[in-house]
């Protein structure tokens, strides 16, 4: 009888001390610089979290090879809730451009919930020459390898964005990459470099303010953000990408604890003002409905990358 009240009393013990968690500050980790996309989405995230979880959520910037290193470090952290990293679709296009990564992309983390998923923009300096898509292929075409494009990072979804424009364009491109930030905006504005493929949060204040001109949304519809610029797709039959940013944990997370982040999560993107917020960003608030869900995603999106990255011949990094 002692015995198996002791056993129960055991059992019972982890349920027990995962019911005070959280019980100190939580880390959220992005791997881009300040001022891009990923970082504001992790901070209104953080944000939401905080509130729902009643202890801080502090957004940490690790750097590196288009968010691989803040994957990396994730992915070797201990898994107890208190290391979480907001990741974007340049984790599933990795998989594709590099020929080896130290973790693995999909069964490496615990999958909590995407957050949210959305189209680039193609944009120049509003001084610029080209004033739509056919310019810049038309410009390609008339002199290879002289029009340039900025990314924040080799890897990142704005990278391969390019390069597939690129292959079903014809055309052949610069990249010159950043390691994120504003880096790719400023040196577009400044002239240095002809175009840029990013996301609404970056480039929609300087279209609104007359410093960028967009040429195309890289969704199949019209973007609302954007009133009248028109889908690259008008002029690139058949192409679109749609990115996307999502919570995941260390792989082996505890069942209590991924649950209770989960529903955080789910709870916060469903905050009217977290959720105005994110998607004044420019995207579409798409919580998952399970970790099963974002990892069948986050899967799937692998397999996209991979078969784009053969089917364009785009040598791996």
């Amino acid at each position: 009888m002692i015995r198996r009240a002791l056993i129960s009393i055991a059992l019972a013990f982890p349920a027990l001390s995962y019911a005070a968690y959280p019980d100190k500050p939580i880390t959220l980790i992005q791997g881009f610089a300040a001022g891009g996309n990923a970082d504001v989405i992790a901070r209104i995230v953080a944000a939401g979290l905080a509130k729902e979880l009643g202890q801080p959520v502090v957004v940490e910037a690790k750097l590196g090879a288009g968010g691989n290193v803040a994957s990396g470090l994730v992915a070797k952290a201990a898994a107890d809730g208190y290391t979480l990293i907001l990741l974007t679709g340049g984790h599933a296009v990795s998989s594709a451009v590099y020929k080896k990564l130290p973790f693995d992309p999909v069964e490496d983390f615990e999958w909590l919930s995407v957050v949210s998923k959305f189209p680039f923009v193609i944009s120049v300096s509003s001084a610029s020459k080209l004033n739509n898509v056919r310019d810049v292929i038309a410009a390609a075409k008339a002199a290879p390898g002289t029009v340039s494009y900025s990314s924040v990072g080799i890897g990142s979804t704005q990278h391969l964005s390019g390069e597939l424009f690129q292959a079903m364009s014809g055309t052949q491109l610069i990249h010159v990459p950043y390691k994120g930030g504003a880096g790719p905006l400023q040196d577009v504005l400044g002239g240095r470099v002809d175009m840029m493929f990013d996301s609404v949060t970056v480039t929609r204040s300087q279209v609104e303010g007359g410093k960028l001109r967009a040429l195309g949304v890289t969704a199949t519809q019209p973007v609302p953000l954007l009133p009248g610029v028109p889908p690259v797709a008008d002029a690139v039959p058949g192409f679109e990408v749609t990115s996307w940013t999502g919570i995941a944990a260390p792989k082996g997370l505890p069942p209590a604890i991924a649950q209770r982040l989960h529903a955080a999560i789910v709870a916060a993107l469903a905050d009217p003002e977290i959720k105005r917020r994110l998607e004044a960003t420019g995207g579409a608030v798409t919580p998952s409905a399970s970790s099963a869900e974002m990892k069948n995603y986050v899967a799937n999106q692998v397999l996209k990358w991979k078969k784009v990255v053969a089917d364009s011949a785009i040598p791996q990094q």
